[in-house]
């Protein structure tokens, strides 16, 4: 089952113009906020109508400008799970996961619920109303509304963003559950760079109403084809830089000449890595050099539970006055169990920077 999108409609900042095929692996959608992502799963779920466009689902056709052909959102067999949840408040969590089964037989009807109550862990709770519910089970109740229809498509518009950090795990896991189970189109929309790699097993990253990129989502977080891409997956690292010779890079910015993995060309505009991929290594000595090693000083760090985030400079010392001390050229991330083996070595450090994990950018 496929579904296939091809939509352009003017906005007030930008035109929203995407065209995409979605198979029975979830696709994450990943942008910035005002990226247009909200919009573009409006108008697959028929509640906006494109200027212009065409989009079918398992061969029919929901949408088609030039035919005159939009197909009601009542009638697209599609689900869509609200940021806000958008639960009816005065209706019980019964009701309002059978809310649109009201032309099925009344025990058919109970007979569905029942099962998705159980399918998304709110057993016992069929009688309570929104207001009765935690965050966690609120936006689970709008799932099992979502797929009560047993749609063709879900879209699912950052399902993850108005919860605390416990009931997110919880509803992820939710989520995770529901799309091994679900093997058709899913659609995935957050601005959350890890949730959109856990959860989607393909990408499309949106940029001003634009497609950056789109692919596994392997490829595009360890070969990003442009910097914007880049920096909206998550990448901290760049240097300008300049092709020297087969895959030699000179790093403008960090000062020194790197190998990469892959053949480079004339056209190589910057050079990148993130921040988790650079690698402490012992230091060799003076005087001996090592392929891709750079001695690095510590400027400044910043914690949270786990890990470590460390500014860091290269070939010299900060020397202290406000300006200089500010200037950071890479940003490295380790867990604090490796933090705690080198914190205290004397500077300076030296960081690796390996080939497989350094990328380039064209123009």
């Amino acid at each position: 089952m496929a579904l296939e999108v091809q939509v352009a409609k003017k906005l007030p900042e930008f035109t929203l113009d995407v065209s995409f095929t979605a198979g029975d692996a979830p696709l994450g959608i990943l942008g910035p906020s005002g990226a247009g992502k909200t919009m573009l799963l409006r108008c697959i779920a028929g509640l906006e109508r494109p200027d212009h466009g065409r989009i079918t689902l398992d061969g029919r056709v929901l949408l088609d400008t030039e035919r005159h052909i939009h197909v009601p959102a009542r009638n697209r067999r599609v689900g869509m799970l609200f940021q806000h949840y958008a639960l009816f408040p005065h209706r019980t969590v019964a009701e309002n996961i059978g809310f649109a089964l009201g032309h099925l037989p009344r025990q058919e009807r109970e007979h569905r619920v029942a099962a998705l109550s159980a399918r998304t862990h709110l057993s016992g709770l069929e009688d309570r109303y929104p207001r009765e519910l935690s965050g966690g089970e609120q936006q689970r109740a709008a799932l099992a509304r979502a797929l009560a229809i047993e749609p063709e498509a879900l879209l699912l518009d950052e399902p993850l963003s108005a919860l605390d950090t416990h009931l997110r795990s919880q509803v992820e896991a939710q989520l995770q559950e529901t799309f091994s189970a679900y093997r058709k189109p899913a659609l995935l929309v957050t601005h959350n760079i890890e949730e959109a790699y856990r959860l989607g097993e393909r990408l499309l990253v949106l940029s001003r109403g634009r497609v950056a990129a789109f692919g596994a989502k392997e490829e595009i977080f360890r070969h990003p084809p442009s910097l914007e891409v880049a920096r909206l997956t998550g990448c901290k690292n760049f240097s300008r830089a300049r092709a020297i010779s087969g895959n030699i890079v000179e790093a403008l910015d960090w000062g020194c000449r790197l190998r990469v993995s892959q053949t480079v060309t004339k056209l190589v505009a910057h050079i990148g890595i993130r921040a988790h991929h650079i690698d402490f290594v012992e230091s060799r000595g003076a005087g001996a050099a090592e392929e891709n090693v750079v001695p690095c000083w510590l400027v400044r760090s910043s914690e949270t539970p786990f890990r470590i985030t460390l500014y860091l400079r290269l070939h010299r010392p900060p020397n202290g006055s406000g300006e200089q001390q500010a200037h950071v050229d890479l940003q490295a991330e380790v867990f604090k169990e490796k933090w705690e083996r080198f914190r205290e070595h004397p500077l300076p450090w030296h960081v690796r920077l390996s080939p497989d994990s350094l990328f380039v950018l064209p123009e």
